[in-house]
């Protein structure tokens, strides 16, 4: 018989961190399960750290494949696992002991079809030598339908609530994957596009009150470089004009952040991506200033372009551009916005 739970662990270059997140499987309470391990075209000693594990557990199975992504990665797991219900785990994190057995103890009275358990989580800090440096417990709470949607197009950066719902934090149906796979042409936030469109779809998300997962931030995280998040913040977002533009106005907060962003950067590429999709205005100096005028937006950029760096921007001043305000700024009238440090 099949079993009635598939753990898919992915994985690409973390040997280093895989056995832990495994064992968290093999440790579960509930044991009716498989560990399948989908290796995404690792350079590193994965296949070494799996063939040992495997010596350990038979619920095992590896799988190798060429490199497409963590995407591409979960949909090949898919394909190949034979649970009822499916839960995704990358291979730096790992799942609380209980997890599995306590989401499945809510199944009472649950359209078990069309459902997707959520829990809390904690987020984890490590160091080089994958010493803990710092812990963050993130308490998601039973949300609504439209409180889940509103916050997915919401950066985290911008939010005052954890991102809800975490791939690490889930247990689905896979009757659910009937409605929507990852989409393999997001190699980050697939995540938020992946639930946002079930959450329209009209599955039921569940919340089940356990820390059940430990997500990991350590340095080989691409997530924390901001020069690649940008342009997949962008994408998701272009993501959301094509599909569904009545979603837009909830995604002013991140879309008016990027159109500031490529105004300081100068970033011109990116700045004309964004003039194609937004259609709420875009405020300056803390709101201070509205401009709902896709050319006058445009206009703005362009006299970016002429204008030194340091004029408008505390980060880029150093103590010779200091001394040139303090001549300018009499002749000026030079006022300090209080929250972006823009002087106009």
């Amino acid at each position: 018989m099949p079993p009635l739970v598939s753990i898919v662990v992915t994985c690409f270059n973390q040997d280093r961190y895989l056995e832990k997140s495994v064992k968290s499987v093999l440790n579960q309470t509930f044991i009716d399960l498989e560990c399948l391990i989908v290796d995404d075209g690792s350079t590193d000693n994965t296949r070494e750290v799996v063939e040992n594990l495997m010596r350990l557990d038979s619920r095992i199975k590896y799988f190798y494949k060429e490199n497409g992504g963590v995407s591409s990665a979960r949909n090949f797991g898919f394909r190949q696992a034979q649970g009822e219900w499916i839960q995704f785990l990358d291979g730096d994190d790992w799942i609380d002991d209980r997890k599995t057995e306590f989401q499945l103890n809510h199944l009472k009275g649950v359209d078990r079809q069309n459902t997707v358990f959520y829990c809390d989580y904690e987020r984890v800090f490590l160091d080089g030598e994958q010493n803990i440096t710092d812990r963050q417990s993130n308490i998601v709470g039973d949300l609504t339908k439209e409180q889940l949607i509103q916050r997915l197009l919401i950066p985290d950066f911008l939010a005052d609530s954890p991102f809800p719902l975490l791939q690490q934090c889930l247990l689905m149906n896979r009757s659910i994957f009937s409605k929507k796979m990852f989409d393999e042409s997001l190699k980050a936030l697939q995540d938020r596009d992946f639930t946002l469109d079930l959450a329209l779809a009209g599955v039921n998300f569940i919340y089940t009150p356990i820390v059940g997962a430990f997500y990991t931030k350590h340095r080989t995280n691409r997530t924390n470089k901001w020069s690649y998040m940008k342009g997949y913040y962008i994408l998701f977002y272009e993501t959301i004009y094509s599909k569904h533009k009545d979603l837009l106005p909830l995604c002013e907060s991140g879309i008016n952040f990027l159109v500031q962003d490529t105004i300081r950067e100068k970033d011109k590429d990116n700045f004309e991506r964004l003039m194609k999709i937004i259609r709420s205005p875009v405020y300056f100096l803390d709101k201070k200033v509205k401009v709902n005028n896709a050319t006058l937006l445009k206009l703005l950029y362009s006299l970016r372009s002429f204008v030194p760096s340091f004029i408008l921007y505390q980060k880029y001043r150093g103590p010779r551009s200091q001394k040139i305000l303090s001549l300018l700024s009499p002749l000026f009238n030079l006022t300090k916005s209080s929250k972006d440090n823009v002087y106009l």
